[in-house]
């Protein structure tokens, strides 16, 4: 296991149980069918749970190329590991969005709605206007950044072993299950609450490249990158500055 591949995997479970449970609740004829929102809000933060367990001891479990740029530019991630962090990001919400269709593929197959199967592999809005949609990501995201940073200290763990992980999985990972809870609960009705670009673009790739009918909505899908991105860097900014 090295930090590269404890990405990769952490954020291939983050997906594939994160976007399981849209598709649990979205597809026709699933068990979970029209359980509603309370459900997905709960399995995404214990998809959250899940990554930052196996990934946190060895990468600090980022999962999330947000938190990665927001730990980099205040200084407690090193920016030459950005890329390969990002990659591996991209590369496991790209993994678990395939075993998302290949695990609910018959469901896929009988379901007509194909804004419900998008669904199951990228966010969209409830109501679609450019400036609000874009806010909507910053802000959610600039919670989540800006809380881990109280969460895990950064600075004091780095003072008391210069070689810890910064991340998610520094402090362990009930706290952020709370976080990204509540941030679903209180922020994600909106935009569905990507605060992810890995978990965004990532699967809305394979929506594209997989057999499943419908468009991939390419006109929208830069707001869940561009607007997590810019909350994170307002995030690490303020940090430093109170800090």
């Amino acid at each position: 296991m090295t930090p590269f591949i404890a990405e990769v995997i952490g954020t291939m479970l983050l997906i594939l149980l994160g976007n399981g449970v849209v598709a649990n609740v979205v597809l026709k004829d699933t068990k979970g069918n029209n359980s509603g929102w309370i459900v997905i809000t709960t399995a995404w933060a214990l998809a959250v749970f899940v990554g930052v367990t196996v990934a946190g001891p060895v990468s600090g479990a980022h999962l999330n190329p947000a938190v990665t740029i927001g730990l980099a530019t205040a200084g407690k991630f090193s920016w030459d590991l950005v890329p390969s962090y990002i990659a591996a990001q991209m590369i496991g919400g790209m993994l678990g969005a395939f075993l998302v269709w290949l695990f609910h593929k018959d469901h896929f197959a009988i379901t007509e709605d194909e804004g419900a199967k998008l669904a199951c592999f990228s966010t969209g809005p409830a109501i679609r206007k450019t400036s609000s949609n874009l806010i909507s990501e910053i802000i959610g995201t600039f919670v989540l950044v800006f809380t881990i940073f109280y969460f895990a200290n950064p600075s004091i763990s780095l003072q008391a072993d210069p070689t810890a992980k910064v991340g998610l999985g520094s402090v362990g990972a009930i706290p952020v299950t709370f976080l990204v809870w509540v941030i679903g609960l209180s922020l994600g009705g909106t935009t569905g609450y990507a605060i992810n670009p890995a978990r965004d673009l990532a699967p809305r790739i394979m929506h594209a490249i997989l057999p499943v009918k419908g468009s991939s909505d390419w006109s929208y899908a830069w707001i869940p990158v561009v607007g997590p991105v810019i909350g994170a860097i307002i995030a690490a900014v303020l940090y430093g500055f109170l800090k």
